[in-house]
């Protein structure tokens, strides 16, 4: 008769606990193999921890258009911001939306913070508009003439738009010139008369057409542009509030220097296909290229062809963005296609406009909320600090570990390395490979999984103490415990990563890394448990010190208290010899 074979079913599925030892060293070397060969060896750290900026806005209602903050439009502006953003140059912005009418924006260090934050707070929709009329910036003297059309406030650093050829890219003026490039397009449809007047006389010293309406309208937009201070930063910023894109309006220049009047929107900022920041090696001069969609091609020509034939400043048209206008440059011809801005730009300057003119069209107007900025030193305090706390946290549990569990300290020490050395390699590979970005809250989140991947051994440790005090020797225990401690174990890692889950999908910004980092260190607990810690106790079992209980393995019977041995004599099916007394 053969003998039965032993162990069978007994050890949880790992009668061969070297195998499940070898899957998992083997992902730690490629893991470790690939954040080397990648050159990414450290985390990416978020901007509290390296230093940045975060700029919060926040969506604004505008008449008429209750219903346009919803989540489409709160999904175009991310994108459109985002876009913006990253051409500055920066790689690693991140931005999301808040609840359902902030966009939070974080820019990590070495971004000209001044910068983005003019980029990113420019979020209102782009036009191009005919000038009807430009003075100096401040307001109108009581008792003077209407406004000039004669441009005398223009300021003197205002482009000029001019045929793109030798002899005329340069004329010797000390205004600065545009050339611009034609691409024959065909010319359909035309403005209308009253969209863009045509001065009476010379027009200079005279109102122009739009003006001598005698209509309320009228005479409420003149008022309200006489009475304009464009000095005035609050002024300035509200000049063209609740205004549509069919309707004049006033609107002053970026600096402040001088206020415009301006017709009804011809373009939009939909139309333009690219701009880009270019340097002239012929002229040596910084401008501005763009190029139009087929259908702004079509209004382009439109209004350039009109604006053509009309005497300064009427031969203008601004690019007004959030109700100030970056740029007026002249029209001298019928442009179409595309376009070359230029004039008194820097290389800086330049590129600016470019991104305003690339990425201006949002379909929302925001505000600027709160700015927090976080120098590189405040964020290394920050991260030593979170470092000493995990150290500490990590420091008792090896204290309590070693003073209550003692020989079995040392399974769940190399636990705890495994896990450590799983968590820091995947950390340095996801920030190149989706962005993540290890930020203070996500460091809390590391540590609080130490107490969390801690206990799923304390679960399995006494489960196994649990089988010696019934009796049983460590090696049966060993197997008859893991059953139970997994069930457990899985329940308890499902809890964490559930609320984990939940915290991520209905939070945003620094509390969504808290999140992932807790559910990642959840699944990495059960991929240690059962990959590396089970297999490591069932070996140490075979060991003479673990399976003598030696007083220090923390497996002592006498320590636990253990019962008798279980004898076989006890088992049901164990035929009996002798018949009871009666």
């Amino acid at each position: 008769m053969a003998a039965p074979k032993k162990g069978r079913g007994s050890s949880g599925g790992q009668s061969k606990p070297g195998r499940a030892l070898a899957l998992i060293l083997i992902a730690m070397v490629a893991l470790t193999g690939g954040m080397f060969l990648s050159g990414h060896t450290t985390p990416r750290l978020g901007i509290d921890l390296a230093g940045g900026t975060s700029i919060t806005l926040k969506a604004k209602s505008q008449p008429g258009k209750l219903e346009a903050i919803n989540e489409t439009n709160m999904n175009t502006a991310v994108s459109i911001i985002e876009r913006r953003v990253n051409g500055l140059g920066v790689s690693e912005a991140e931005v999301q939306t808040q609840g359902t009418s902030n966009i939070i924006v974080n820019i990590p260090k070495g971004t000209n913070s001044k910068q983005a934050r003019e980029q990113v707070g420019t979020t209102a929709q782009l036009y191009f508009r005919p000038v009807l009329t430009v003075t100096g910036g401040g307001p109108t003297p009581t008792g003077s003439a209407s406004p000039s059309a004669s441009g005398s406030g223009e300021p003197s650093a205002t482009p000029s738009a001019k045929a793109s050829s030798p002899d005329t890219a340069s004329d010797g003026e000390s205004k600065p010139s545009a050339s611009t490039t034609t691409q024959g397009r065909a010319v359909t449809g035309a403005l209308k008369k009253d969209e863009t007047p045509t001065p009476s006389g010379s027009g200079a010293g005279e109102t122009p057409a739009a003006t001598e309406t005698p209509d309320a309208a009228t005479a409420a937009l003149e008022k309200k542009f006489t009475a304009l201070d464009c000095t005035d930063a609050a002024a300035r910023a509200k000049a063209g509030d609740g205004v549509k894109p069919e309707d004049p309006t006033v609107a002053c220049s970026s600096e402040g220097d001088a206020k415009y009047l301006l017709g009804p929107a011809e373009v939009s900022g939909t139309d333009v296909d690219d701009a880009k920041g270019q340097f002239d090696q012929q002229r040596g001069i910084w401008l501005v290229s763009m190029e139009f969609t087929d259908k702004g091609s079509k209004k382009f020509q439109a209004i350039t062809k009109k604006l053509s034939a009309q005497q300064s400043p009427q031969n203008q048209f601004a690019i007004s963005l959030d109700g100030e206008v970056v740029s007026a440059p002249q029209v001298n011809e019928t442009l179409s296609g595309s376009a070359e801005i230029s004039g008194s730009f820097t290389q800086q300057s330049a590129e600016d406009l470019a991104n305003v003119l690339s990425y201006g069209a949002l379909p929302l107007s925001f505000s600027e909320d709160t700015v927090t900025t976080v120098t590189a030193a405040l964020g290394g305090e920050q991260l030593e600090a979170g470092l000493i706390a995990g150290a500490i946290g990590l420091a008792l549990v090896v204290i309590y570990l070693v003073a209550y569990y003692r020989g079995l300290a040392l399974i769940a020490l190399l636990s705890l390395l495994a896990s450590g050395i799983l968590t820091y390699t995947i950390m340095a590979l996801l920030g190149p490979a989706i962005g993540f970005a290890l930020n203070l809250p996500a460091v809390c989140g590391a540590i609080v999984a130490i107490g969390i991947t801690a206990d799923s051994f304390i679960v399995y440790f006494e489960r196994i103490r649990d089988e010696i005090r019934e009796g049983r020797t460590l090696r049966p225990a060993v197997e008859r415990a893991w059953p139970r401690a997994r069930r457990t174990i899985l329940v308890s890692d499902f809890v964490s990563f559930l609320a984990a889950a939940v915290l991520f999908l209905v939070t945003v910004g620094k509390v969504q890394g808290f999140a992932f980092t807790l559910g990642l260190t959840t699944l990495l607990d059960v991929v240690v448990v059962f990959l590396f810690t089970k297999p490591v106790m069932t070996l140490m079992a075979r060991t003479k010190f673990f399976a003598s209980g030696n007083a220090w393995s923390g497996l002592d019977p006498k320590r636990l208290g253990a019962k008798p041995p279980l004898r076989r004599s006890r088992r049901v099916n164990a035929p009996t010899d002798h018949p009871k007394e009666a």
